[in-house]
């Protein structure tokens, strides 16, 4: 059966997939970290706490924002 992976699932319930934390992470840990789910969706889960709930998105979705972050359209959230 196929797992169903759906908002707030605990991130740590998800299997099969690679984590992947940006580069740019800091030593404290903060960051987030990105997985690529079955069926081409993105969960996102805190990188300090990788058993906590993932935040998961559709592929449109994940195209939106990263086009909006590299347009600057979430700039004052960095300040």
């Amino acid at each position: 059966m196929e797992q169903r992976i759906v908002n707030g699932v605990q991130a740590s319930s998800i299997s099969g997939v690679e984590w992947i934390k940006s580069g740019r992470s800091n030593q404290s840990g903060n960051c987030v970290e990105v997985a690529r789910l079955p069926g081409g969706g993105v969960a996102f889960r805190n990188s300090r706490h990788p058993e906590g709930p993932a935040l998961v998105y559709t592929q449109a979705e994940m195209t939106a924002f990263v086009e909006g972050a590299k347009d600057g359209d979430f700039d004052a959230f960095t300040v």
